[in-house]
């Protein structure tokens, strides 16, 4: 009686003829509970710590979508910094000879300026030509926007302490259709942070504010938008249209805690909307399994063979039948390293081939 074939048998994939690979680009809200637009936001007052030069708060604010004390799956939705080139707005580490003004502040400035611009310390902060000493960041938790920030979406509203100063920004994204102004080397695509909504920018001119410059600008790959002060500190007439600044009053205090991240905090909460979608792309590849008809119709199974290694049942001599259920890929060393299941068993014998699809994310 004849015995069984090798059913263990590998087939290489051609990279050229056998695989693809897809990226599928999902979109999601932003915020935690599947929220797109924050209405609350809550700190901590056990991370928001500004007594001394170098506690947590001197240099971000953590922002919650709930109370971080009172609920149990308070979550951070994203932090405020700000940065001063000349260290002012908060305490000096050292008021030794030499330390004048060696700030969080000025970390924070410097960070984020190595960050955006790969580690060039000659550049500063310009918007629309505009250099301020000070700035706002706004830092998107990872897990909030996944791969990137989803442009033409964002939609952040400020609102100063009189009502009548406010302001609603998005990207300009669909203004520029699509194109980044720039490609920073440590955070990728650079869009201008304006008034307008939905990636339109009002208006057409970047610069709302007269000798302030523009507002800031957007980094999607990162999760970052950086904001200048000076824009947000002017009050100018056009405030009342939503074009201009909010006279926020930032605090350049000298060798003082000028609690800047509280006041843009305080502007968002009486903004009252933060509008933020995630970006993900999510990798598949494709692998194509082709069954030929002389391939596989015998199966490793112990029943299909007796002891000595000869066929169980006579109707398999000439006609065998098996049931393809799971494909398994493996690797040079013939290691599994993933496992596919079909939906239903597939027949299959020497009058039958198959073409087998494996999607493989990651």
């Amino acid at each position: 009686m004849p015995t069984q074939p090798n059913a263990s048998t590998y087939t290489r994939f051609s990279e050229n003829n056998d695989t693809v690979v897809s990226i599928d680009r999902v979109y999601a809200s932003a915020w935690s509970g599947g929220e797109n637009e924050l209405t609350t936001a809550y700190s901590s007052s056990t991370q928001y710590v500004t007594s001394t030069a170098s506690s947590s708060g001197a240099f971000y604010m953590e922002i919650y979508d709930k109370h971080p004390v009172n609920e149990s799956t308070a979550e951070v939705q994203y932090s405020i910094a700000y940065g001063s080139k000349t260290g002012i707005g908060g305490l000096p580490f050292n008021t030794g000879t030499g330390a004048e003004n060696i700030t969080a502040t000025k970390a924070i400035y410097s960070q984020y300026r190595n960050l955006v611009f790969g580690g060039d310390e000659t550049q500063n902060f310009s918007f629309d030509g505009y250099t301020p000493n000070d700035i706002y960041i706004i830092n998107v938790n990872r897990a909030r926007y996944k791969n990137a920030l989803r442009l033409g979406n964002l939609a952040l509203k400020l609102s100063g302490s009189n009502p009548a100063l406010n302001l609603a920004l998005t990207d300009d994204s669909v203004t520029t259709s699509g194109s980044a102004n720039a490609i920073r080397a440590g955070v990728g695509r650079e869009f201008n942070l304006v008034s307008g909504s939905n990636g339109v920018r009002q208006g057409s001119s970047n610069t709302y504010v007269t000798n302030s410059g523009s507002y800031g600008y957007v980094y999607p790959d990162a999760g970052l938008i950086i904001l200048n002060a000076d824009a947000l500190d002017h009050s100018g007439s056009l405030a009342s249209a939503g074009a201009g600044g909010i006279n926020l009053q930032t605090s350049q205090s000298v060798h003082l805690n000028g609690y800047n991240p509280r006041r843009l905090q305080d502007a968002i909460t009486a903004g009252g909307s933060f509008i933020l979608d995630s970006q993900e792309d999510i990798a598949s590849k494709y692998y194509w399994c082709r069954v030929f008809n002389k391939e596989f119709n015998y199966t490793s199974n112990d029943s299909f063979t007796g002891t000595d290694g000869t066929l169980s049942f006579d109707s398999m001599i000439d006609n065998p039948q098996t049931y393809i259920t799971t494909v398994g890929l493996y690797n040079d060393n013939q290691d599994l390293l993933a496992v596919a299941k079909l939906s239903q068993p597939l027949p299959k014998n020497f009058t039958k081939e198959a073409l087998i699809k494996v999607k493989l994310d990651y």
